[in-house]
């Protein structure tokens, strides 16, 4: 147990950044806005630090879970306040680190008062409270990945949807008139979705402590939710689940991760909630949020009901499949640039379900990297296609054209954060999904070799994106855009460097993540499948001898 709360500590910052941006005073000027916004964002810095800290002292070869944390918080329900981290988790707190100050840089303005038809400015609400919801989310997304107790996880994974829906329905995007209605059925969507899922969650969840109290598993007579307990408990046999019980906890956790992944068909509400955001709520959405269900679904969901997860790992990759290239093809027919972005992730989110359920080595160490990889490319597309629809006050395609002419390195940057969602070689996506289609294929050929349809139209929507939007002769509106400026830059170009270097090498990545992946594959009693023509003790004699004689 660590000494000193690192964990807490890397947490608590951004709740505490959160609650003191939101008391700082209106301000009534642009020049008084700007500073308030100084204090939110260097709270994002101050949690990047820590996160890397978090990531610089994690150990790969050491304990699977490091620099944890317990206090008893409920005692009478077996409920601690349990911390810990392995590699998955360490490489996902800091791509939340990452993000959100480059989300809060590329969101600057987007609370500022605008002025409607008089000439004067509107504003509902405060702008430093937008600031404020993102490092509430930081911090209930940063706890998600940090708890080891179950009924901790639950808390934060239901309580980062508050800040989610008035961050949608609140500070929705105004690139496209004024309509709030939209913007609050997306919120409202986003909302019950979730708390669907969440309600469905902790009825499985109360079942788990049930067994748990009748088994004797926790302490004084009481059940247990903590996760190291009930896993050991498991491999030791002293806690054992009947098939329909765990059958039927597995799908209350499934059912509520999937909708958070999202999976398909319970996705409906990611197009709503990412159309309506603007583009830095929209990449919280898909790049932060949305990964605490995939993450979920590798630590409880695998580790907790490892029989269960076998059962209904086929069909939960039909799904996969099914979301592979259902979000493809919807993609293609897209005439928003923000809508196709979210269709493309549902997509995306199809291969890294894929991956985690496949139960290969490949297969999950691929769909850690991908969750990694997604929220990178993901967020580079997303913020520099803002970035273009803010200059032309549409997100619409056909609005657009010949922008590459008079702003080359906007349309520059768009292409690499293009070229990496279509999985280019060389970007970081493409070491991710080639390791999920490996991994899939080695047990699962036929499901493998479908998947691929969805790499050929993932090429189709992204390139046909650039060609209508950067190419062709400039548009009346477009000819006197201007190119990225100094705030802008600052955003996009830690973002390309990451997709850069993790595409030519992501093994400090890898080095982290595997570890943790082979526990998890004990966890489920799953090996890699044996090569269907193995290699014999004669044939590597015979080979070895005739490397001898060259």
């Amino acid at each position: 147990m660590s000494s000193f709360p690192l964990l807490t500590v890397a947490a608590a910052l951004p709740a505490v950044g959160a609650v003191l941006t939101a008391a700082l005073p209106a301000a009534t000027s642009a020049k008084r806005r700007d500073v308030n916004k100084v204090l939110p964002l260097g709270v994002s810095v101050l949690t990047l630090v820590l996160a890397a800290i978090v990531a610089i002292r994690f150990k790969p070869g050491g304990a699977r879970y490091q620099m944890t944390e317990y206090h008893s918080w409920i005692s009478d329900f077996g409920i601690g306040y349990s911390l810990g981290v392995d590699g998955i988790a360490v490489v996902l707190i800091l791509l939340t680190a990452v993000l959100v100050p480059v989300v809060m840089l590329a969101s600057w303005h987007d609370a500022d008062p605008v002025a409607n038809d008089a000439g004067t400015f509107e504003r509902n609400r405060r702008t430093q409270g937008f600031f404020a919801l993102i490092l509430a989310v930081e911090a209930m997304v940063v706890l998600s990945f940090e708890a080891t107790d179950v009924f901790l996880f639950y808390v934060f994974f239901e309580a980062m949807l508050i800040p989610m829906y008035f961050l949608i329905g609140g500070f929705g995007d105004r690139t496209v008139g004024e309509d709030a209605r939209q913007r609050s059925y997306a919120a409202v969507k986003f909302l019950l979705y979730n708390l669907l899922g969440g309600l469905i969650m902790l009825a499985a969840v109360i079942g788990l402590y049930v067994i748990t109290a009748k088994q004797g598993i926790g302490t004084d007579g009481h059940g247990t939710f903590d996760l190291g307990t009930i896993t050991q408990a498991l491999a030791s046999g002293k806690l054992h689940f009947s098939p329909v019980a765990e059958k039927a906890l597995f799908l209350g956790f499934m059912f509520a991760f999937a909708v958070k992944a999202p999976l398909w068909p319970l996705h409906t509400w990611l197009p709503n909630a990412m159309g309506e955001a603007t583009p830095g709520v929209a990449v919280l959405i898909t790049a932060v949020v949305d990964k605490v269900g995939t993450y979920a679904m590798l630590r409880f969901c695998l580790q907790l009901f490892p029989d269960a997860s076998k059962t209904f790992g086929p069909a939960i990759l039909v799904l996969s499949l099914i979301g592979i290239i259902y979000g493809a093809l919807l993609a293609v027919g897209q005439k928003d640039i923000k809508r196709l972005i979210a269709y493309a992730s549902i997509s995306h989110f199809g291969f890294i379900i894929m991956g985690i359920f496949a139960m290969t080595s490949q297969g999950q160490a691929g769909a850690t990297l991908y969750m990694v990889n997604h929220g990178i490319s993901t967020a580079a597309l997303l913020l520099v296609a803002g970035f273009l629809m803010s200059r032309r006050g549409s997100r619409l395609i056909a609005d657009y054209g010949g922008v590459q002419k008079v702003a080359p390195v906007l349309a520059g940057t768009f292409m690499i954060g293009g070229l990496a969602t279509l999985s280019l070689p060389g970007l970081a996506p493409f070491v991710s999904e080639f390791l999920v289609l490996v991994g899939t294929f080695t047990r699962y050929p036929a499901i493998g070799i479908i998947a691929t349809i969805g790499i050929v139209l993932a090429a189709l929507y992204v390139l046909v994106l650039y060609q209508r939007t950067m190419t062709g002769p400039v548009k009346p509106e477009v000819a006197g855009f201007r190119d990225l400026h100094a705030r802008e830059l600052v955003v996009v170009t830690p973002l390309i460097a990451l997709l850069l270097f993790l595409g030519v090498y992501p093994r400090p990545i890898a080095d982290i993540v595997n570890p943790a992946v082979r526990d998890t594959m004990s966890d489920v009693h799953r090996t890699d499948p044996a090569p269907a023509h193995p290699i014999t003790a004669a044939q590597v004699a015979a080979a070895n001898s005739q490397g001898g004689g060259q």
